[in-house]
């Protein structure tokens, strides 16, 4: 009897430890640590903003959804990146902030920006916090250590100079069918408005479709029009504070997206299932991305005579899903920006058409020509400066290490504004927040005053966009062959509102007024 009092007595005291355990492990999480950390980095030099119970700045610093359309301008940074922007006018161009009770550093300095980059062991991806992303896309994009070497050697050679070569006929024929659908619009109207965004979105998604999967490319077709639906279920899923948990509840919308994730996976395993027998049967792989990715994974085992060395089926599956996302998502923001800047600035469509003129005629691009052109190169660079994809890159610090002469904690999430390192009046001059292709015309590296990493529309250091070259190609074929068609200028209706939406969009799309060129 006494013995059975002793466990109750024992049971009481563990059952009010645990009670007393689960508070105080939440208030030091969610107060005491973060005050801590504070007072140490205050401590160091840095400034930054005070930590508030329980979610810091999150609100502010995700708070990037406008209501209201910008004046036209392309200081863009107070609409895109509010916070950020504040915060360098109060606390310069390194402080620190607060994700929830994560402290967070933000670098515009470049010569910091590169140091973190270059340290790819030390600052790692952050972990996705929203698994809802993990059904967009993940791949060579998100692996980190060995399994991001083994990805990207197997990768490397599908976007090899050589291989993108051969993708230059579909690239064309897919604009010249934009362009044919453009052209009906006519009809017996010298000029016809139109929002191209959405236009562009389905040129870089076909686009994909045929260098991707080429003789698959209705299946293609398919693949990105699933993608496309999830991205918009996504847009909405990401404008909210995520819920642990949240994903799982049986609605319309959760599952949806299971029902396209699993239409995905199994439309590209078919086809990657059809390609593998037909390699084996000693058939000759085809030149897309998708053939090219199996040859290269298929070589990389015979090489080294072990099936680990290479890449899964499921790998190869989310590395198709990839090629969509970054694809489509990259190049079609980068061609709405051109074509808005160039309506704004015609001095510069002209000297671009004139070129694309110059040549090629009438003809459509070809390889040679295409590494020719010099101001539609400049034009499309300095686009990207103004315009980035992304607006900023993002790194977790792995263990306690030191960044710009100050020891930052374990976990410390760092971000790094892409859009305020490219608008940054110390690097790119007294006109950094002015259209001016000429800035490149030596080249990147002489184009800001501090150097290459100063620009970083791909990112930068050893995880450098693998795709950035394909993007390039596909953006100076769909500009001339645009140029050599039509012009444009804004319409009375253009609403100037970029976004930050996973990229930088035009939140009211963009809606422009067309007119056929006469051919020379």
């Amino acid at each position: 009897m006494e013995i059975t009092s002793q466990y109750k007595w024992v049971a009481s005291w563990c059952g009010v430890a645990m009670v007393m355990l689960v508070p105080w492990k939440m208030l030091e999480w969610t107060w005491l640590k973060p005050k801590r950390l504070e007072k140490y980095l205050r401590q160091q030099g840095l400034t930054g903003t005070t930590y508030k119970l329980p979610f810091g700045d999150t609100k502010e610093i995700m708070n990037t959804t406008q209501l209201e359309p910008m004046n036209l301008s392309d200081d863009i940074m107070p609409r895109v990146m509010p916070f950020v922007h504040r915060a360098i006018q109060i606390y310069g161009k390194i402080f620190f902030s607060w994700f929830g009770p994560v402290p967070t550093l933000h670098i515009i300095d470049p010569d910091v920006v590169r140091d973190v980059l270059s340290r790819m062991n030390e600052f790692q991806k952050p972990k996705k916090n929203n698994p809802y992303i993990e059904i967009l896309s993940t791949g060579v994009i998100d692996y980190e250590g060995d399994k991001w070497s083994k990805h990207r050697k197997i990768i490397n050679p599908t976007f090899h100079a050589e291989k993108l070569k051969l993708m230059v006929p579909a690239m064309c024929l897919s604009c010249h069918e934009m362009i044919k659908r453009w052209e009906t619009s006519f009809s017996d109207e010298q000029s016809f408005e139109l929002d191209v965004f959405p236009h562009l979105q389905t040129l870089t998604g076909d686009v994909i479709s045929r260098t991707a999967f080429g003789s698959s490319y209705e299946e293609g077709k398919k693949i990105f029009e699933l993608q496309k639906e999830i991205g918009l279920l996504l847009m909405h899923v990401l404008q909210s504070l995520y819920i642990p948990g949240l994903r799982f509840l049986p609605n319309s919308r959760n599952k949806r997206m299971v029902e396209i994730d699993g239409e995905l996976k199994g439309l590209i395993r078919s086809m990657i299932d059809k390609r593998m027998i037909a390699m084996e049967a000693g058939e000759t792989g085809q030149d897309d991305l998708l053939g090219l990715l199996l040859q290269s994974n298929y070589d990389e085992i015979q090489k080294r005579g072990n099936q680990r060395y290479g890449m899964t089926i499921d790998e190869v599956i989310e590395e198709c899903k990839l090629f969509y996302f970054a694809g489509n998502e990259t190049v079609g923001n980068l061609l709405v920006w051109t074509m808005v800047l160039l309506s704004r600035y015609p001095q510069w469509q002209e000297l671009a058409r004139d070129e694309a003129f110059q040549v090629f005629g009438n003809n459509q691009p070809d390889i040679d020509g295409l590494s020719r052109l010099k101001i539609v190169t400049m034009i499309l660079l300095e686009v990207l400066r103004l315009y980035p994809a992304v607006s900023a890159l993002y790194r977790t610090s792995v263990d306690e290490t030191k960044v710009a002469g100050v020891n930052i904690p374990e976990g410390t999430l760092i971000i790094m504004p892409i859009l305020a390192l490219h608008h940054d009046q110390d690097t790119w001059g007294d006109d950094a927040l002015e259209f001016n292709p000429t800035r490149f015309a030596l080249g990147v590296s002489k184009a800001a005053s501090k150097g290459q990493l100063s620009y970083l529309p791909f990112g930068g250091g050893p995880r450098i966009c693998i795709g950035q070259n394909f993007a390039m190609l596909e953006a100076k074929i769909a500009l001339v062959m645009i140029l050599q068609r039509f012009s444009f200028v804004l319409s009375p209706s253009y609403s100037h509102a970029p976004q930050s939406v996973i990229t930088l969009q035009p939140q009211f799309g963009a809606h422009l007024i067309l007119k056929k060129v006469e051919k020379s």
